[in-house]
């Protein structure tokens, strides 16, 4: 039989097609369209498969949505500074301001890929430990800056620190559950994405009620609070994230084997998994860093990332364009943020319920698309009420994209160190998206913004036909071997080289 993946991941898996053939409990069958066999899917649905899932999930989940509502909260809080009196303090101008939005893309672009490969030698949990203690500290020290060198100086340096989460995040998550239950998790990992844009503004409306305090003005303690929370909530990593189903201390030892067996039906194998152990070749981070369809995806990748940073960091400034105060302009940025949370856990269920990707990409890119067209066409000074909906329309339409991006990525790439570097380099050039994201809303052009939302319509566009053009070259590279013998295949090559191909074995099938 061939061997999907030897790591403990099962969510990067097309996976393989048997014949029909007993191999330990695992059966075999005919091939279905997802590119599972029809009896070697896991059970998703049985009682004690859920038992033990939300045993995981109430684990798992809320630690990493916590962690990741804070790494938002750290990059996205200048927004919010920036109308609570930081540019004032700090003599900045538009351009400058932009400039301190932007450097934080470069570090945190070009440390992605390395940081994964240090997380497959370490324990994740003592990995990103690391990283958001030092990213608390950074954040806690942009609170004491005294010009626009000291912010551009915590800017790059918070960017190099919070470079490794995200992609840590996602992959360690990939590791815990089957292909069609990961995307669900992704998605209420993600979700904290919208939920820090929405805390974040009440936040900053309740600190900036701290001015005076201890000399300082209300927009450092933004800094300085949620840096020291990010630094307290770091240190204790090492005992409450957990690392692997194999070493869970809150799994007995029958529910660790239950999880390996479910994690091996998924991939195909009742073979064991070497997991993170698995040992370390040149050509699958080469053929990670050649793999074209990364590169197309990072499009559909972009169609999130430009439009919504640009969003998320003059979200407050757009609302307090329409006539708000600037308090005000904080509070309504919550339920613009709490409708992308929605849409972002409804759209991953969906996915995973029907068990594609493809279509939960471009369906809410269409609604984003609608939000821009809107407000590029209204008038904002005699409908401001009517921009105000349209703003709804972005984080609705343009955070779900991304999490199914991901998991379609995760799902398509095999072994695990090409998944692990390949997810990297995918978010790693995704999330340079933020660098021109950062600049496209230009203060000379408020309150109408014609870049800023001009921009973000044509990248979901672009996102859209990238989407169309992944589905149809999946879609044929299927059908092209499942029209190859079986038998022949399994003649000419040895099961060590199926498993070593990857998903570029004549036995694999994409995810479409």
């Amino acid at each position: 039989m061939a061997l999907l993946d030897s790591d403990q991941n099962s969510n990067d898996k097309g996976a393989y097609i048997e014949k029909e053939e007993y191999v330990g409990e695992v059966r075999r069958g005919s091939v279905q369209g997802d590119g599972l066999t029809a009896s070697n899917q896991p059970d998703y649905h049985d009682k004690e498969t859920k038992r033990i899932l939300r045993k995981v999930d109430f684990r798992l989940l809320p630690m990493l949505t916590l962690l990741y509502v804070l790494a938002f909260l750290d990059r996205g809080n200048i927004g919010n500074a920036k109308i609570a009196g930081m540019t004032e303090d700090l003599k900045l101008t538009g351009e400058m301001y932009n400039i301190a939005l932007t450097v934080f893309f470069f570090p945190y672009a070009i440390f992605e890929v390395p940081s994964n490969i240090v997380l497959k030698i370490l324990r994740p949990s003592w990995w990103i430990c690391f990283l958001m203690v030092s990213w608390g500290i950074v954040m806690t020290l942009q609170g004491i800056v005294q010009n626009y060198h000291g912010l551009i100086i915590t800017r790059v340096m918070l960017g190099l620190t919070e470079s490794g989460f995200f992609p840590a995040a996602t992959y360690l998550l990939t590791t815990w559950y089957c292909r069609f239950e990961v995307q669900t998790r992704l998605s209420v990992f993600f979700s904290a994405a919208s939920m820090a844009g929405a805390f974040s503004g009440l936040l900053a409306f309740a600190i900036e009620n701290m001015k005076g305090v201890a000399g300082l003005n209300g927009w450092r303690w933004i800094f300085i609070l949620e840096g020291i929370v990010t630094v307290a909530v770091g240190v204790t990593l090492p005992w409450t994230l957990p690392d692997s189903p194999e070493t869970a201390s809150f799994l007995d030892a029958e529910e660790k084997r239950f999880i390996k067996h479910r994690l091996e039906e998924d991939s195909g194998t009742t073979r064991g998994r070497v997991g993170t152990s698995e040992g370390f070749k040149m050509k699958y981070v080469i053929g990670a860093l050649s793999e074209w369809k990364i590169y197309l995806a990072v499009i559909i990748y972009w169609g999130n990332s430009i439009a919504l940073y640009g969003f998320t960091y003059s979200a407050p400034t757009i609302i307090n364009g329409l006539g708000y105060t600037a308090a005000n302009a904080q509070l309504l940025t919550i339920p613009i943020y709490v409708l992308g949370v929605i849409s972002t856990i409804f759209f991953s269920v969906m996915a995973d319920k029907h068990q594609t990707r493809w279509p939960f990409i471009v369906i809410p890119y269409s609604i984003g698309l609608i939000g821009f067209i809107g407000l590029l066409s209204t008038p904002v000074k005699h409908y401001p009420g009517l921009t105000y909906a349209f703003l709804f329309f972005i984080p609705a339409g343009v955070y779900p994209p991304l999490i199914c991006c991901l998991s379609w990525v995760g799902n398509n790439l095999a072994p695990s160190w090409k998944r692990a570097v390949g997810m990297a380099l995918l978010i790693s050039i995704g999330n340079l998206g933020g660098a021109i994201g950062s600049n496209i809303f230009l203060a000379n052009q408020k309150p109408r913004y014609w870049l800023g939302y001009g921009m973000g319509a044509g990248m979901v566009s672009a996102a859209i036909v990238c989407t169309f053009i992944l589905k149809y070259s999946f879609q044929r590279v299927n059908k092209q071997r499942d029209a190859m013998d079986q038998d022949e295949i399994r003649a000419k090559y040895t099961e060590d080289e199926l498993i070593e191909m990857g998903d570029k074995s004549p036995l694999y099938r994409y995810v479409v």
